[in-house]
């Protein structure tokens, strides 16, 4: 598990080349922001985290089913993920910024993929606002 990356993992990447491949510019894992996003789109004053269905308990999902050794931890780890998540989130609303999270179930389907990835190009469209 200490091998895990919390950084430059497929899903991640797959979501960059997308948005860059549409002209989309964004900073990664940017350290200034509460819960270092994965994407900030300050142009489009959003950020966009890649969730990891088990590590941060992707209700619903087969993909985020727990260990059967060692539950207690395991529990624990994850339900503090979950919060730590809220609170980001909820900061980061606070100061003005559109937070979307992307979980990594919805990347591993062709089909879901693409239509994951083309609301998220929906959501960013809408918030262009032009210059006046």
């Amino acid at each position: 598990m200490s091998n895990i990356s919390g950084k430059e993992t497929k899903p991640e990447i797959l979501v960059r080349k997308f948005l860059f491949s549409k002209g989309f510019r964004f900073r990664k894992n940017d350290g200034r922001y509460p819960g270092k996003p994965d994407i900030v789109l300050p142009k489009y004053k959003t950020v966009v985290f890649i969730h990891g269905c088990f590590w941060h308990g992707h209700k619903g999902c087969k993909y985020s089913k727990l260990p059967e050794t060692n539950v207690y931890f395991w529990k624990n780890k994850v339900s503090l993920n979950i919060e730590r998540d809220k609170k980001n989130r909820i900061e980061l609303e606070k100061q003005g910024w559109v937070v979307l999270t992307i979980w990594q179930c919805n990347l591993r389907n062709e089909k879901l993929k693409i239509q994951t990835l083309n609301r998220l190009i929906g959501v960013l469209s809408k918030q262009i606002v032009p210059n006046i």
